[in-house]
């Protein structure tokens, strides 16, 4: 059996992050692992992986506690070995469009090794565009999947300008924030990825099958599961590990208090990634877990994708805009014009004189402002001396 073949077989037979097969596979490689599981013989060294945990137990009931736990999940993985077919999997993706990157292959994104013994044996992949190179410059977006109008149009925004600067945003597919970011990028021509919690032929939900061909002519789906693999809810909350490794940073723009978005943050705090969260209304339950992210400091508060892009960007090269109001036609005035425009009176006219002392400028100045204000558009002639023009200055 081949390494790639064997990497195949360990889909079918493990569930995806499932450390102790990651602990195996790192110890003898992936062909050794489905022998030894095949022969049904548990590892010393995933017994002492077990021992390492703290317990208050005997170590006599400790070590027939671990011979048991090892001998359960040992017949589990060759109960799951005795239906796998490698061959008939690849046959599969392949007919389905899809291909198989493993490590060590030229598309296998290198920072999914940051993931330890939970790193996926091989990912199925089914779109256009390159995984790996996708993934130099990205950005993870994840949110509620009960996202309000105010999240969806959010994420739309952020997906939409991340792509339109040349990021590319990884998120899950679902419901909610996922969609709208997905949509978003789409709108340009930057490609998007979608990290799925079932098999790469699965369109789940499935409301979204159009969305997921759109991602695969202009970007890639991605799985760690094999063919026809249905989601689960551990399904999702381990693939949320996937779209934080691959990014520089994660953006939570949506969240309860108790959400998956919150699940994907973690990782990105556990992997050493950048992690910001939007913020929304202070009345509003989808924004609670984004200001607990904000108040505890784990999160840094972004409101733009430019400020997202200065948090994971290049140092001094990727700095977002300083937010500014509007320029106004009086901000242009010299301090003097503008204390003498500030003492003309809006309805009734007054007099230079009477301008001069409200201004606290001598009269010979307030007679030369009085001609510049005029000539700009400002002030105007009243019987009674000058007054504000009611339509204000001419606009430019």
């Amino acid at each position: 059996m081949s390494d790639r073949l064997a990497r195949v077989t360990l889909m079918r037979v493990a569930e995806p992050g499932d450390a102790m097969m990651g602990r195996l596979v790192a110890a003898h490689g992936p062909q050794a692992a489905v022998a030894r599981i095949r022969e049904g013989r548990p590892e010393p060294e995933l017994a002492r992986w077990f021992a390492d945990s703290p317990r208050r137990e005997s170590a006599g009931s400790r070590d027939e506690r671990l011979t048991a736990r090892l001998g359960r999940m040992f017949a589990s993985w060759a109960a799951r070995l005795e239906t796998a077919d490698p061959v008939r999997d690849l046959d599969e993706g392949e007919r389905r469009g899809a291909r198989l990157v493993v490590p060590g292959d030229s598309e296998w994104p290198t920072q999914l090794d940051d993931l330890g013994e939970s790193r996926p044996h091989a990912l199925w992949l089914h779109g256009e565009a390159d995984l790996r190179f996708s993934c130099l410059r990205s950005v993870a977006v994840v949110g509620s999947r009960a996202a309000t109008p105010y999240g969806t149009h959010v994420a739309a925004e952020f997906g939409a300008g991340l792509g339109e600067r040349g990021w590319v945003v990884i998120s899950g597919g679902a419901y909610g924030i996922d969609g709208a970011v997905h949509r978003g990028a789409l709108a340009g021509e930057t490609p998007t990825v979608a990290v799925l919690a079932c098999g790469a032929d699965v369109a789940y939900p499935s409301a979204h099958h159009s969305l997921f061909a759109a991602v695969r002519s202009q970007g890639v789906l991605v799985s760690e599961c094999p063919m026809g693999a249905t989601p689960t809810r551990p399904r999702f909350l381990i693939r949320n590990r996937l779209i934080a490794a691959l990014s520089r940073g994660t953006v939570v723009i949506e969240a309860a208090v108790r959400s998956g978005a919150l699940n994907t943050a973690g990782h990105a705090v556990s992997l050493n990634r950048h992690l910001a969260a939007v913020p929304g209304p202070v009345t509003s339950e989808t924004s609670a877990g984004c200001h607990r992210l904000i108040r505890q400091g784990r999160a840094i508060c972004v409101t733009t994708p430019e400020e997202m892009i200065e948090l994971v960007g290049a140092m001094g090269g990727d700095l977002a805009p300083e937010p500014r109001g509007p320029v106004l036609p009086r901000d242009r005035l010299s301090p003097e014009i503008r204390r003498v425009l500030e003492a003309v009176p809006a309805r009734t006219g007054t007099g230079p004189a009477t301008i001069a002392v409200a201004a606290g400028v001598d009269l010979d100045t307030v007679l030369s402002c009085l001609g510049a204000l005029a000539a700009a558009g400002y002030v105007e002639r009243a019987p009674r001396g000058w007054r504000l023009r009611p339509d204000g200055p001419p606009a430019g």
